[in-house]
């Protein structure tokens, strides 16, 4: 099985946004049996306040250290574009050698015309 993060825009509709999240890891895990669909982030967003920048730091710090650690096998992108967050995982993503995929179209088309 491979473990895969999800990553998707959080910040905006917060609400929105984490269902949407929790959507996708649904049919994953509802369609995909070889993946682990992987969003720690949901749960920092649960228990964080991202207006708080020391708070929004601590989650950024979570992502890093999770990623670090070597078990994510692969990125997939979801959402109608790439945040600023999702910028900072894939750059982190290929500096660890992961394997990043756009899962949308915008995801897709904003990822090829920046690399």
């Amino acid at each position: 099985m491979n473990i895969v993060y999800i990553a998707h825009p959080v910040g905006g509709d917060v609400e929105g946004n984490l269902k949407k999240i929790k959507q996708i890891i649904r049919q994953i895990n509802l369609t995909n049996p070889y993946v682990v669909p992987f969003a720690h982030y949901v749960v920092d967003c649960e228990c964080l306040n991202d207006d708080v920048i020391e708070e929004r730091m601590r989650g950024i710090e979570n992502d890093i250290a999770l990623f670090k650690a070597g078990f994510i096998d692969a990125v997939w992108l979801y959402g109608d574009h790439i945040s600023k967050g999702m910028r900072c995982e894939i750059d982190l993503a290929n500096e660890l050698g992961i394997p990043v995929t756009p899962m949308t179209k915008e995801t897709a088309d904003e990822l090829f015309k920046t690399e």
